[in-house]
C-alpha cells in the first residue's frame, strides 16, 4: 500500500523542474529548487505533510495550493514534494465536505452558517451572485473561523501522525538490517 501511494505521489506532484517553471514561483527560483527542500528527511517530512494539510485544508483553490505549500515549505524547512502531494487531500469530492465541516465548526463560535441556505442553493443550481449574498452573510466569518481551526488541527495531527510513521519505517529498516548482520553465514559451498 505504501509503495502504491509513493507511486501515486510521484506521478501527480510536480517535479522540481515544472515548479522552476511556475510563473508564481519564478521569483523563487533557486531558492525553492534547493536540494534541502526536496530530500526525504526525518525532520522534513512531518513539516511537508503538516504545511500540505494546512495550506490544501485553508486555501481550497486548486491551482494555488501546490504554490502556497512550496512557499511555506521553505521558511518551515518542509518537504516540497509532500507538501504538494498533501494538498490533493481537499479535491473535488472532499472540498463539499470540508466546507460543511467548517460551518460547523465556526458556528459553534457564534456566527451562524445557514446550513439550509446552502443546500437550497446547492440543489437549485443557483447562480454566482445567490452564491455571493449567501457567502457575504454570517457564513463568510463561520467559514473562514471553522476552515482555520480545520487546517490548523489536520496540520497538527497530520505532523504527529507523519513522525510516528517516520519512526516506525526507519526502525523497520533498522531492524531488518540488524538481522542480515546477524543471520549466521552460510560456508561457502564449492
Amino acid at each position: 500500500m505504501v509503495e502504491r501511494f509513493s507511486r501515486w505521489l510521484r506521478a501527480n506532484t510536480p517535479d522540481r523542474e515544472e515548479l522552476a517553471r511556475s510563473r508564481w514561483l519564478k521569483p523563487f527560483g533557486q531558492r525553492v529548487l534547493h536540494a534541502e527542500f526536496w530530500r526525504f528527511t526525518r525532520r522534513s517530512v512531518p513539516r511537508g505533510v503538516a504545511v500540505g494539510l494546512l495550506v490544501g485544508i485553508f486555501l481550497l483553490i486548486p491551482g494555488l495550493q501546490i504554490v502556497g505549500s512550496a512557499l511555506l515549505c521553505i521558511p518551515l524547512r518542509g518537504n516540497i514534494p509532500l507538501a504538494a502531494g498533501m494538498t490533493f487531500l481537499s479535491n473535488p469530492a472532499t472540498t463539499p465536505l470540508i466546507l460543511l465541516a467548517a460551518m460547523e465548526v465556526g458556528s459553534v463560535f457564534g456566527y451562524r452558517a445557514n446550513l439550509n441556505g446552502f443546500y437550497a442553493l446547492l440543489n437549485s443550481g443557483a447562480g454566482v451572485s445567490e452564491w455571493l449574498a449567501w457567502t457575504f452573510s454570517d457564513a463568510a466569518p463561520a467559514m473562514l473561523i471553522g476552515l482555520s481551526i480545520l487546517a490548523v488541527g489536520s496540520a497538527a495531527i497530520g505532523y504527529v501522525l507523519a513522525d510516528a510513521f517516520w519512526r516506525w519505517w526507519t526502525a523497520r529498516k533498522w531492524r531488518r538490517r540488524s538481522l542480515r548482520w546477524t543471520a549466521p553465514r552460510r560456508p561457502d559451498v564449492d
